[in-house]
């Protein structure tokens, strides 16, 4: 559903974990198809596979939601209503950090799961970076200015919707620089190649399309989480992609550049509840994300999404 964000890790602990990603699960009673929980859980094993290969010095494992009503989908001219729930994990090891995001969304009816139905669509999308800081491995000293240091970070993402249109099945690779800013939380910036395919269906046609690799296409990521105190435990988190095009698309048209910002401001209710700090998390989100999944917005609608969200995270 996204383009990839830079690595959303943490440098202190129990702080909240970012998903830059969008997906769905249904909190109507309506089940999601098994094939698509089949999808998500060999990603997640996979990822925390991964996690679980290195000893973590820290980790921070959540569950959030988050709800709006102004979702956007290209070729879809409605707002749309989403459900988001997550599972965002992210720890520190000897060399360097994981992060592992999984969204499931479930959107309303403008959204429609199959043609002419009345239930909404479902989507879940999976994340995962590992970012293996150099100067650790190497024991040199690379700060230089603000910057306290850099690494080398890799993942992917993978996603499967069930809708009335394109039924995404995006698979991508990530790899590249990420320079570590020495700010109270943290703050990451990258720059990174990213290989993407897709092999969608139309449930229009009721056609599908083999699996169509587009060109390699470089990515400038930010992701922060800045605590701070005006009275209150509050904490800015967010990240910020942008995106370059990627070639044509499967069927011959043009792709554009995309850019994609997520913004939260988030207030620790954890003292106000006797829990320990950062435990308890409630706060306000804002999206903009302009040519989404690279669809030009100036002849594509629905390729443009303002959104603000309610959001709530437990952490472990």
């Amino acid at each position: 559903m996204q383009a990839a964000p830079g690595l959303h890790a943490i440098e202190y602990r129990r702080v909240s974990c970012l998903d830059n990603y969008i997906y769905y699960t249904n909190l109507k009673g309506t089940c999601m198809k098994p094939h698509l929980f089949a999808h998500t859980a060999l990603a997640a094993l996979l990822a925390t596979g991964a996690v679980a290969a290195h000893a973590a010095d820290w980790s921070d494992t959540s569950l959030s939601y988050r709800y709006g009503t102004k979702f956007a989908e290209p070729y879809n001219n409605d707002d749309i209503s989403k459900h988001v729930v997550n599972f965002s994990h992210v720890s520190g090891y000897k060399y360097g950090k994981n992060f592992f995001s999984v969204d499931f969304l479930l959107s309303d009816e403008n959204d429609p799961s199959a043609v002419g139905a009345d239930s909404g669509a479902h989507e879940a999308y999976a994340v995962y970076r590992n970012t293996v800081d150099l100067g650790k491995v190497t024991g040199a000293n690379l700060a230089f200015g603000p910057v306290r240091g850099v690494g080398a970070t890799f993942g992917f993402d993978v996603n499967s919707k069930t809708d009335a249109g394109y039924n995404s099945k995006k698979r991508m690779l990530v790899v590249g620089p990420t320079l570590m800013f020495d700010v109270p939380g943290f703050l990451d910036v990258g720059l990174y190649a990213l290989r993407e395919s897709n092999a969608p269906f139309n449930g229009f046609t009721q056609t599908s399309t083999s699996r169509y690799t587009y060109d390699t296409h470089a990515m400038l990521s930010a992701a922060w989480g800045i605590p701070f105190d005006f009275g209150i435990p509050l904490s800015f988190e967010g990240y910020a992609n942008y995106i370059g095009t990627k070639g044509r698309n499967e069927f011959g048209g043009p792709t554009a550049v995309e850019i994609n910002v997520d913004m939260q401001l988030m207030y620790d209710l954890s003292p106000a509840v006797g829990a320990a700090k950062n435990t308890f998390k409630l706060g306000i989100e804002y999206q903009y994300w302009k040519n989404k999944f690279g669809n030009p917005s100036k002849t594509v609608p629905g390729a443009t999404a303002r959104t603000p969200m309610v959001r709530a995270e437990y952490h472990f």
